[in-house]
């Protein structure tokens, strides 16, 4: 089977970059001819793609957008028909996998009155319009029960087009036990001692990810607690706005901000609890990998795999609507807690006991299943 893949943006570490190139792996795997469509591709190109770097610009993000869409649609009009997969929303599409949230929803709870006036918000409503829409016969893998929620509110009457498909966290995250003598290597290696706690996050994007709420948590602790704890952050995004509020809270020596990177098991064994106050997040890796590490979680409920977290008791969820004082009085509820509550060996053994991996071939299963019954 003909397939073609349309992605903005790939780099290694982005969640929804790693559910594309799993899937297009097992793609790939099961004998399917792969075109990949993108504007940008950092990293190793796969040996398996024919990557098509689509050769548009624009000043602006909208515009740039709408010009990939209608290159790619004249490219796509030049051969024979074939399925067509989105791992961004846009018109063109038989497939789109719904890495990101609702940005109905997100307009409505997270923007002013006046962003629906704006060209930007005429331009993302209607690119998800033409994938959620009435008229619309896209099909959609979604990640949470959340997106479901909030997709068929938005868009009454696309239901039966939502597809909710596992996780798919890489098998090798999954452990049996914490690996002590990792956890001990790590923090020789970052200066951190026995008697220190160390609160990581990890993410790119540190806006929407919540690292201002982090921070603010990390200063509110008593300096009791607080003196002994360091907060470690690893992601791809600019990072001197975080600094400077750290400095201004009094806590920019116990911060650490680290780029992007492969090693995250180190990190996960190394740290004490995960901190992932996202504002809005359609799934959240991040939070499935500590689970399965034992590592305890602290988020919120606006992410997407929250319910895990809940079903596991592998840690804490902040309700919604989010309120900071809550979020710190979690925080060092669980800091006081750690050696008492059964956080880390519920996470372990919710790794071995749950679906969290089969996310490439129960998409590509579908994919298959559903192209055959259009044919």
């Amino acid at each position: 089977m003909k397939l073609s893949f349309l992605i903005y943006s790939y780099f290694p570490y982005g969640g929804q970059q790693r559910d594309f190139l799993r899937v297009v792996k097992e793609c790939s795997d099961r004998g399917h001819e792969l075109d990949v469509y993108t504007l940008r591709w950092q990293g190793e190109i796969p040996v398996y793609i024919n990557l098509i770097k689509v050769p548009v610009r624009a000043r602006t993000r909208v515009k740039l957008y709408q010009r990939f869409t209608a290159w790619v649609e004249q490219r796509l009009a030049e051969k024979a028909p074939h399925t067509v997969i989105g791992f961004s929303k846009m018109p063109l599409l038989d497939f789109y996998f719904a890495a990101d949230p609702c940005f109905a929803e997100k307009a409505q709870t997270q923007r002013r009155a006046y962003y629906k006036f704006t060209g930007r918000y005429r331009h993302f409503k209607s690119y998800e319009e033409a994938v959620f829409g009435a008229s619309s016969s896209t099909e959609v893998f979604i990640l949470s029960p959340q997106q479901r929620y909030a997709f068929e509110k938005y868009y009454s009457g696309c239901d039966h087009r939502l597809h909710e498909v596992p996780p798919g966290i890489s098998r090798d995250r999954q452990i049996d036990s914490r690996n002590v003598e990792m956890r001990r290597e790590f923090r020789r290696q970052y200066g951190i001692s026995d008697n220190e706690k160390l609160v990581l996050q990890i993410g790119s994007g540190f806006k929407v990810k919540g690292v201002d709420r982090s921070l603010t948590a990390i200063a509110s602790l008593p300096s009791e607690v607080r003196g002994v704890t360091k907060f470690m952050l690893i992601g791809q995004d600019k990072s001197a706005r975080f600094k400077k509020q750290a400095k201004n809270l009094g806590i920019d020596n116990q911060v650490v901000i680290l780029t992007g990177r492969d090693d995250v098991p180190r990190f996960l064994a190394g740290a004490d609890i995960l901190l992932h106050p996202a504002y809005l997040e359609s799934a959240g890796y991040v939070l499935l990998e500590a689970t399965i590490a034992g590592l305890p979680v602290l988020t919120t409920a606006s992410c997407g795999y929250s319910y895990h977290i809940e079903k596991a008791q592998s840690g804490e969820v902040c309700s919604e609507p989010f309120r900071q004082k809550e979020l710190n009085d979690r925080l060092l509820h669980m800091m006081q807690n750690l050696g008492t509550t059964p956080w880390a060996d519920n996470g372990l053994k919710y790794g071995k006991e749950m679906d969290l991996y089969t996310l490439p071939e129960t998409v590509t299963d579908l994919i298959e299943k559903l192209t055959k019954k259009t044919d």
